[in-house]
């Protein structure tokens, strides 16, 4: 993890930030070696680094912290149910991810109680393997039933969730 003083102390002994060795501290290399050909951009880089520091080394934790939970979590994505990851606007802060059941009973409930691997597969953003095991053990485990259309699909039935008015007559039992 970096440490604020050490990005500070860095900052004061590269002549106020105008060589960047904070800026390599931080693994910003491209814009170390621009503030070490500009003189920090003609201080005006250094100045802006003397007051965003703090922004910047939080945002460098964060980034570390991610790409140390990537490597460490089992399973294709690192796919978990909490953790490290960069948000829709970029910014990377503590983002609660969605457990891939609830995935699958998400996209179930919205088709009146049925899913398939590969709806569940694009919905997770996991590769349709993935999302068959996932649908077998709830099969296994009692909460869904495997059934087939009679086009031939294999659809995960979840009875819990099924329109008591549904009507099942696509379905081959």
């Amino acid at each position: 993890m970096y440490n604020l003083f050490i990005a500070y102390l860095l900052w004061f002994l590269s002549g106020f930030g105008a060589l960047g060795f904070h800026r390599f501290y931080l693994g910003k290399i491209p814009t170390g070696l621009l503030w070490m050909c500009t003189g920090g951009l003609g201080m005006v880089g250094a100045i802006y680094d003397f007051f965003t520091l703090p922004v910047q080394v939080v945002k460098a934790n964060m980034k570390l912290a991610l790409q140390d939970r990537q490597g460490s979590y089992p399973g294709p994505g690192g796919y978990t149910n909490g953790g490290w990851r960069y948000a829709e606007d970029g910014e990377a802060r503590i983002v609660k991810k969605e457990s891939l059941e609830r995935v699958i009973l998400r996209v179930a409930k919205a088709n009146k109680g049925l899913a398939t691997a590969s709806e569940v597969a694009l919905e997770a953003d996991i590769p349709l393997e993935e999302a068959k095991a996932a649908l077998e053990k709830l099969v296994d485990k009692g909460f869904a039933e495997l059934r087939v259309k009679n086009n031939g699909t294999l659809v995960y039935a979840f009875p819990d969730l099924m329109d008591s008015k549904a009507s099942y007559e696509d379905l081959s039992f």
